[in-house]
């Protein structure tokens, strides 16, 4: 049955991820998580992650109890990171996946934010996410988040599987919006319906190729393809044509060379070259990709892997985005778990109430390591 269209839903607006933001929600990785004997480094990775995007703006650090927020509140403060950058909050979490838990927030007439409470099943059932589902009523009944005003919708959605480009347009993929282990009985005209609705979305680009070894999201967009502006698309390529990824790869970028803007052109392209393959102790392919860049105030952190193509991702996005610092971000010990740095946040857009925010700061044209 299909899920109920609620009015107060009408004429949202999805803004982009590169307009601004009050806040950036990660939630902290414990020891009742998948991460075993790589915890640790899960944690070194989140703690560079958050001490660079405090330089710009505040971040909200969701964490499993109150010895782990003082915890890691000590480091992050240890590591020079102002003290009201950072907001903390207590909740029970099954993973630190941020991206597909937390609120996608739409704004309406005045820019009233509405927190969207999208249901969690775990990326169609393969994990735990009980928690992770009810995550963010938690936080919004504890008043760490709001806005106008929260809404739950039983309807399967993640943050990874979408991007917005601000004006109506989202990129997805038929490979994951289209599953069935998702919403059972939603056919694309139902999904385009939902979305329309929840969303405020005018046209929808489905992609049809395009994936990655590693990646257990059924082909989440953010590990392909992105939005860098409303006239262009960063995407991922392999280079090697002995990789399974190159066949694959060139047909996303020939559906992505045939797609046009609400105004008829052609988008412009950036290529993100696929590092060299990353194996887990198990010989397991990662999924390692540079799409998967996060955009904050004044700021790109992009995940780079110890790869020569790190280099070559950031000058492409760096030329793509000339007003914002380009950050790398160390990712390889999130990859184990086959996610990058764009699925273990998620953006609360200006006009998110966040308790305790300070005034965000920008900055503009250069390159900086994590």
């Amino acid at each position: 049955m299909s899920a109920p269209v609620h009015p107060d839903c009408q004429h949202p607006r999805l803004p982009a991820e590169w307009e601004r933001q009050a806040a950036l929600m990660l939630t902290w990785p414990h020891s009742g998580g998948d991460w075993g004997e790589h915890l640790a480094a899960a944690e070194a990775n989140l703690e560079r992650l958050a001490a660079v995007a405090a330089q710009y703006q505040p971040v909200l650090v969701v964490c499993p109890d109150s010895r782990t927020s003082g915890r890691v509140r000590n480091r992050l403060r240890s590591a020079g990171v102002p003290a009201q950058r950072l907001i903390f909050s207590e909740a029970p979490s099954d993973d630190v996946w941020a991206r597909d838990h937390g609120p996608i927030t739409v704004l309406r007439a005045g820019g009233r934010a509405q927190l969207l409470d999208f249901r969690f099943n775990g990326w169609g059932g393969r994990y735990a996410a009980a928690e992770d589902d009810r995550l963010t009523r938690r936080l919004t009944e504890e008043g760490v988040v709001g806005g106008e005003s929260y809404r739950r919708i039983e309807w399967i959605l993640e943050g990874g599987s979408i991007d917005s480009d601000g004006a109506g347009t989202l990129l997805t993929t038929s490979r994951c919006l289209l599953n069935p282990n998702r919403n059972k009985d939603s056919g694309r005209e139902e999904v385009e319906a939902q979305l329309r609705a929840r969303l405020g979305v005018r046209r929808v680009l489905w992609l049809e190729s395009g994936w990655l070894f590693g990646d257990d999201t059924d082909g989440h967009v953010d590990m392909l393809a992105r939005f860098v502006d409303r006239h262009t698309i960063a995407h991922a390529v392999c280079e090697d044509r002995d990789d399974p990824h190159h066949a694959p790869l060139e047909a996303l970028r020939a559906e992505l060379s045939a797609a046009r803007t609400l105004h008829g052109e052609p988008y412009r392209l950036i290529e993100l070259p696929l590092p060299a393959p990353i194996h887990d102790e198990n010989g397991n392919r990662l999924p390692a990709t540079y799409a998967n860049f996060v955009f904050i105030n004044g700021a790109v952190l992009v995940p780079v892997y110890d790869d020569p193509a790190d280099a070559v991702a950031c000058a492409r996005l760096a030329q793509a985005c000339p007003d914002r610092d380009i950050v790398r971000v160390p990712a390889r010990d999130l990859i184990r778990q086959g996610g990058s740095i764009h699925c273990a946040t998620m953006q609360l857009p200006e006009g998110v109430i966040v308790d305790g925010l300070a005034a965000p700061t920008a900055g503009a044209g250069r390159v900086h390591e994590a």
